[in-house]
């Protein structure tokens, strides 16, 4: 099975001018992990649940913070045509649990630890 297989194709995306709150609500609502951060100056990076977690656990101010800030710029991309052993592959090597997709010059999904499992698990083992 391909990454274009489990990938989610709605992707949430912000602005590095964005703050942690309001990434935050806007993660929350439409219960995603994780945001693809556009910047112009340093292009394509990706804020997490856990930059914002590790922001609060410093003390910092969600409404004060930027996802510009806190946005991993070092990013690994998968491809569509990846196969998800390739994807879950370079998630382990990396440490992390999304990979935004990429088609060309931009984004075109996400693919998380979870869609992967989903799609290795047979449908009647998975609960929502």
């Amino acid at each position: 099975m391909l990454v274009r297989d489990a990938m989610s194709t709605v992707v949430l995306t912000v602005g590095p001018a964005h703050t942690l709150r309001q990434a935050a609500r806007l993660m929350s609502a439409r219960r995603v992990g994780a945001a693809v951060v556009l910047d112009g100056d340093t292009g394509i990076g990706i804020l997490t649940e856990r930059d914002i977690l590790n922001s609060l656990g410093r003390d910092e101010d969600p409404d004060r913070e930027t996802a510009g800030s806190h946005t991993t710029h070092e990013v690994v991309f998968a491809a569509p045509g990846w196969t998800l052993e390739e994807a879950a592959g370079a998630m382990t090597r990396g440490g992390f649990r999304h990979l935004v997709v990429l088609d060309g010059l931009g984004p075109v999904g996400m693919v998380s630890v979870r869609d992967i499992i989903r799609c290795w698990l047979p449908a009647h083992s998975v609960a929502d």
